[in-house]
């Protein structure tokens, strides 16, 4: 398998984004062989604006396509559980867009399938795969900032109306939207381990799902990690990793083309894209994309960027930080 073929399930804003960036890799490496949508007039629209040879208006066609490999997953949280669960029964590997799922009893479920059938699942947590990650895990090894006692990361944006962000039924709040790239952070800096405690608040609104979020999260050995995210201002967007030598800073931390780190500034630019983005630099999807066909040729079923150790972690907090603040989904039920 020298070319990865590619089934997009959704044909939404961050499919589009995924369209794009796919573009900018090797054909002969990335081919997209069809999209599905609950529309086949929108599945049929984002084919041909991606030269797609295939639309289908169900789910299940895309996963009884023969000619697919791996399907990305492109939808709303709640639908991630059953559609991720529908492509790994019929034999196509899966990146599935964050969060994984609604909590940690489905990304348990869902990874453990995974397993069983062998099959390649990432969380597309895209941040993992920037080259500025890279950079951070290598100073963190050398010992350049020191012993690591504060983890800092802010996450928000004034989006009072978007839909996916206030509804409860389609998964709405900013812990499972924007909190996971902070706890992603956090569990980089602090190596998947579990803190010894968490304290949260936050703000929700009238339909149960929270609009703002502040945690503190303590780890043996003196060591304190603090995230907030926003739905109603915007925030710095900023990560820091502060050690008993130096520090690094991240702007953009989810999707970063730049890091301070006590050696200087180090700069990656994106590849140029050929159509309009929706989100900042979606270029950097690009990223993930070629993480996975790296994986697979390897025969790997998850990637060492982004275990599934570590969705498991991040399911795990996002499950506690919503108990604290009393954000209760139907799938938790």
């Amino acid at each position: 398998m020298a070319t990865l073929r590619w089934g997009i399930a959704s044909a939404g804003k961050i499919s589009h984004d995924f369209a794009t960036a796919l573009r900018t890799l090797p054909a002969n490496e990335h081919q997209m062989i069809a999209v599905a949508a609950r529309q086949l007039s929108r599945a049929q629209d984002f084919a041909n604006l991606h030269e797609i040879g295939k639309a289908y208006d169900d789910y299940e066609k895309l996963a009884l396509d023969k000619d697919i490999d791996i399907v990305y997953v492109g939808t709303i949280h709640p639908q991630h559980f059953d559609v991720a669960m529908l492509m790994l029964e019929h034999g196509k590997h899966v990146l599935c867009e964050k969060s994984l799922t609604m909590n940690l009893k489905q990304a348990t479920e869902l990874i453990d399938y995974a397993r069983s059938k062998k099959l390649f699942l990432m969380e597309a947590v895209w941040s993992r795969c920037f080259p500025v990650y890279d950079a951070i895990r290598k100073e963190i090894a050398s010992g350049n900032i020191g012993d690591i006692h504060q983890v800092i990361a802010s996450f928000g944006f004034g989006m009072p109306n978007i839909d996916r962000i206030i509804t409860k039924e389609l998964g709405g709040g900013t812990i499972l939207d924007l909190g996971v790239y902070c706890l992603q952070f956090v569990c980089l800096a602090y190596d998947n381990e579990m803190p010894e405690s968490i304290k949260a608040s936050g703000v929700l609104n009238e339909n149960g799902v929270d609009m703002s979020m502040s945690a503190t999260l303590l780890y043996k050995g003196n060591r304190t990690a603090t995230i907030v995210t926003q739905a109603l201002v915007n925030l710095p967007n900023e990560a820091y990793i502060c050690g008993t030598k130096g520090m690094i800073r991240v702007p953009s931390f989810w999707c970063p083309t730049t890091v301070d780190l006590p050696s200087g500034k180090l700069n990656f630019p994106l590849p140029p894209l050929k159509q309009k983005i929706n989100f900042i630099n979606s270029a950097g999807l690009s990223y993930e994309a070629a993480e996975a066909r790296a994986c697979i040729l390897k025969g790997l079923i998850e990637s060492p960027k982004m275990t599934h150790d570590t969705s498991l972690l991040l399911a795990r907090l996002e499950d506690e930080l919503r108990r604290q603040l009393d954000v209760v989904y139907p799938q938790d039920a």
